[in-house]
């Protein structure tokens, strides 16, 4: 049976919001208001967000349950830098701290209606719902 549209979305949403981030941390730390000029170390901080693309590109339900989990370090991080910095790298801050929300709901999202379609897939084809030995 073929995934509905709505999950797969999310999916489409996990995957762009990620990529996003990465990005994100790439140009800010390097380019856009790196810390002191020329760039810093700080842009390693996206290395961890490379490690989930993986699995969400594989589309393994477990990288999207932790990777929601660890989209909240981020998030804080962006809180911290969006209050505490000054222009241009608070405007950076508040649009991680978007992403970092953007990615959460998609994650959960997925998770969620992913399982709602493997329970209703399960109810109306027998033959598809696993075997328990």
């Amino acid at each position: 049976m073929r995934t509905p549209r709505h999950v797969q979305l999310t999916r489409l949403i996990a995957v762009g919001s990620l990529l996003g981030l990465i990005v994100l941390g790439l140009a800010w730390e390097l380019w856009l208001a790196p810390v002191r000029p020329g760039g810093t170390l700080l842009a390693l901080k996206v290395l961890p967000l490379c490690v989930p693309l993986t699995g969400l590109l594989k589309n393994r339900m477990y990288t999207y349950r932790w990777l929601s989990l660890m989209v909240w370090l981020y998030f804080t991080e962006g809180v911290v830098r969006a209050s505490g910095d000054r222009a241009p790298s608070n405007y950076l801050a508040m649009l991680e701290v978007l992403l970092c929300v953007v990615l959460f709901v998609a994650c959960a999202l997925h998770v969620r209606l992913r399982l709602q379609h493997a329970k209703a897939t399960a109810l109306t084809d027998p033959a598809a719902a696993p075997v328990n030995p």
